[in-house]
């Protein structure tokens, strides 16, 4: 399609124009988006009287396009707005909409409505694509929504909005427009607030008597465990929580909702199954989920048991109990902290290292008791390194592939790259393997079922035009929610290294079901009907190619690996979206 040398422009202003003035004037980057008839009016705005500029980023399903600007936010902590259609349009946002909230991360969501004003409505389609709430099938998981009655209340709610958002913690907002509001000229001039008039509040600061106590505590313990969650957010929290463990000489256990600690780092005891044996003080950064680790769940009885002794005690440093939310049920059961800390963990960490240097620099016996308690945690990092390194030998020759040894191939391709694990972690199995040194290297986890490639797509997106090389390793049943995401990649130039991780199955609850079996004495052979994915088995390579994207695979044997993904990586380099199809294993199959 070749575009018009010249913009046509409309004689007078519309309303919608000034959705635009905002967006321009809060510098958003890009807006993901898929199309609907109820925002026509601020399309053409956007087009036309606003020059595509930010650009515009075509979206085949609206959950994509939340959650591409999901994960250029945990790439680079900026927000992207998001435009959904109304009603049947905004129905297929909220799973993307709620790990956005869970996440905590800002997207400004824009919706609208049919016209609210009834002689403006066309028969029957306006009719019913004109909710009474319509934030109310989100409200529960968005941090504010707000639908303007006029044009004069669009430029103050808007910014108000991206305030609720930015502040912290942080997460996804939505705005609704009305299309009569968005379609009507605009008859008065409507005051634009810059970005820079948007007074986010400054981070929450603890109290330092409760800081100073803290630290009395963290020094007093023998055994003391920092357990991160949500400390390390873009750019904060990773150096800082590496100087807080290093002063104190503690171990550190990163959940991996962000990357809070680096992986090969020897006060790093993440996924160590002992390491919460023997501790007597748990000092929670900015976390929800205190059991993680601390914990040991039966996945088939459903009881969990504390591996921590009932003497233990515990800090909490962060957001407790204003961040809680309002639609699930809360991640844990109440537990009896030791000592509460109100506090951004951006703010507080900083503080408590100061606190506990200070008391340790003149106090030989404290110095002498960090540098005991390194020499246990490095024993103890290295001891399960090392036995991560030996379980990747007794995988090697596992046929199909086993994640280990395919982390461990690919490895040994990007380790000399900029790279970026944008999600996917085998399992854990990079996390034993990668060398995960710079906070940039992984925004967290995976959040879910088909959340993988949409976020992804976002952190490819933030990274664009950089050095950086961004891998998703990807699993198959996860794409299958999202193959139209492929276009999206390869229409916007979007380069990414996808290495799938294909067992051919939607296994995490294949493996559920095996653990029901076994808890009934049923037959857990016949766990894997209702969840292979053969009969038969996608090809996604050539699902890829049919995407214009360069793409290789199924690969069989283990051998082929690393080559395929060289000539995969040479074709990323060129700044085109890649994939390798895997074949790798399925523990306990018999199917």
């Amino acid at each position: 399609m070749t575009e018009e040398k010249f913009i046509r422009k409309a004689n007078t202003r519309y309303q919608s124009d000034v959705i635009v003035d905002l967006i321009k004037a809060f510098d958003f980057p890009a807006i993901p988006l898929n199309p609907g008839a109820s925002y026509r009016g601020l399309h053409d705005s956007l087009v036309n009287y606003g020059e595509d500029d930010p650009p515009m980023i075509l979206c085949n399903h609206e959950k994509l396009a939340v959650q591409i600007a999901h994960g250029y936010a945990k790439a680079t902590g900026k927000p992207m707005p998001a435009i959904v259609h109304n009603v049947v349009g905004l129905l297929h946002a909220p799973l993307a909409v709620y790990y956005a909230y869970i996440d905590r991360c800002p997207v400004f969501l824009i919706g609208a409505t049919g016209p609210m004003n009834e002689q403006l409505r066309r028969p029957f389609i306006d009719w019913i694509h004109t909710a009474f709430a319509q934030g109310s099938a989100i409200r529960d998981y968005t941090k504010w929504d707000y639908q303007p009655g006029s044009i004069h209340g669009v430029s103050d709610s808007f910014a108000r909005a991206y305030s609720i958002m930015m502040t912290e913690p942080q997460g996804p907002i939505y705005m609704v427009y009305d299309a009569g509001i968005q379609e009507a000229e605009l008859k008065e001039e409507i005051e634009i607030p810059p970005s820079s008039a948007v007074k986010v509040p400054s981070r929450l600061w603890a109290d330092p008597d409760l800081i100073d106590k803290a630290a009395d505590m963290l020094l007093k313990a023998d055994y003391p465990i920092l357990l991160t969650e949500y400390a390390a957010r873009a750019p904060l929290g990773f150096d800082d929580t590496v100087e807080l463990a290093e002063t104190l000489g503690c171990g550190v256990f990163d959940i991996n909702k962000r990357l809070g600690f680096p992986n090969k780092h020897s006060l790093n005891l993440s996924m160590h199954k002992d390491a919460f044996e023997g501790t007597d003080l748990v000092c929670a950064l900015d976390v929800i989920d205190w059991t993680r680790g601390s914990h040991k769940p039966n996945w088939e009885t459903r009881q969990v048991e504390a591996i921590t002794s009932k003497h233990c005690k515990w800090i909490d440093i962060g957001f407790a109990d204003i961040e809680i939310s309002k639609w699930a049920t809360d991640y844990n059961k109440h537990h009896n902290w030791d000592l509460r800390i109100l506090a951004d963990t951006a703010n507080a960490i900083p503080a408590l290292t100061e606190a506990c240097t200070r008391k340790i620099k003149n106090d030989e016996e404290l110095k002498s008791k960090v540098k005991e308690r390194k020499k246990i945690v490095n024993d103890k990092h290295a001891v399960q390194w090392n036995a991560w390194q030996n379980d990747i030998k007794k995988f090697w020759s596992q046929d199909p592939i086993h994640e280990s040894r395919l982390a461990a191939e690919i490895w040994e391709v990007i380790k000399d790259e900029d790279w970026v694990l944008s999600a996917g972690t085998l399992k854990d199995w990079v996390r034993k393997v990668w060398n995960f040194d710079k906070p940039y290297r992984h925004p967290g986890r995976e959040l879910g079922t088909a959340t993988q490639f949409g976020i992804s797509l976002g952190v490819a997106l933030a990274y664009k035009n950089t050095e950086k090389i961004v891998v998703n390793l990807q699993p198959d049943g996860d794409l299958m929610f999202d193959l139209g995401g492929l276009w999206i990649a390869a229409k916007y130039e979007i380069p990414m290294l996808c290495l799938m991780y294909n067992n051919r199955a939607y296994y995490n609850d294949w493996a559920h079901q095996i653990s029901v079996a076994n808890k009934r004495g049923t037959d857990p052979n016949r766990a894997y009907i209702g969840m292979d994915l053969e009969g038969p088995a996608p090809d996604f390579a050539h699902i890829a190619r049919g995407m214009d994207w360069w793409a290789e695979g199924p690969i069989h044997d283990p051998k082929d690996i690393q080559p395929a993904v060289k000539r995969a990586l040479k074709e990323v380099k060129k700044g085109k979206p890649a994939l390798v199809d895997i074949i790798t294993w399925r523990r306990g199959e018999t199917a």
